[in-house]
């Protein structure tokens, strides 16, 4: 009840971050996606790069984010664009990832069946690889915007804003209802976008049927 309290008293507020936090998650996930999507066809075209490529995107994960944070404020400075790159930096692995192997999972023959057609490479990328590799392209992308959602609440410690405002006031003052008014909301934005991304996929597959 003190919740529902909190947020009827502070509605404004709490619909302001809400777009903050939807924001952030919505570009850096946005962005990852336009870098990541290439660089993974990239890959399937050049897999001598993979090894190299996946494994920097490996190491910026384990960087915990308040450090990487701190590594990229020097360059961006305190505020939206430095935590904008850094959860750019957390989406592209689990982007890249995938779409490297959706597009190296495709069945050969249906490769030949197309090169036999006459498809050039890019024709056959845009009509029968990356149709073929969409469900798990987009699993991807799923996987990227859960974790920007999580991440981007570390974002409020630096000045980016979101729903990590009332989570990081919550924690300096001592008080469970500010934790919660950042926390659930986060939480439920995570779940709505999940379940979102999983209706997707389904659609998806069930059309490559």
């Amino acid at each position: 009840m003190r919740l529902v309290a909190f947020f009827a008293r502070n509605a404004h507020e709490a619909l302001g971050l809400v777009g903050q936090h939807l924001v952030l998650v919505v570009l850096s996930t946005g962005a990852a996606a336009l870098v990541g999507i290439p660089l993974g066809v990239v890959l399937t075209r050049r897999p001598a790069w993979r090894p190299p490529v996946l494994g920097l995107a490996g190491v910026f994960q384990t960087i915990p984010s308040l450090a990487l944070f701190g590594i990229l404020i020097p360059i961006f400075g305190i505020g939206f664009w430095t935590a904008i790159t850094a959860l750019i930096v957390y989406a592209l692995l689990p982007i890249v990832r995938n779409t490297y192997t959706g597009i190296a999972g495709v069945d050969p023959a249906i490769r030949e069946a197309g090169r036999g057609m006459g498809m050039t490479d890019a024709e056959l990328l845009r009509l029968v690889e990356l149709p073929l590799a969409a469900a798990v392209i987009l699993a991807g992308v799923r996987v990227a915007t859960v974790v920007s959602v999580g991440v981007a609440t570390i974002g409020a410690a630096i000045g980016a804003g979101g729903l990590g405002v009332y989570v990081f006031r919550g924690v300096a003052v001592v008080d469970d209802t500010l934790i919660l008014a950042g926390a659930i909301p986060a939480a439920l934005m995570a779940l709505a976008a999940d379940g979102l991304f999983a209706l997707l996929e389904r659609r998806l597959v069930w059309r490559a049927r």
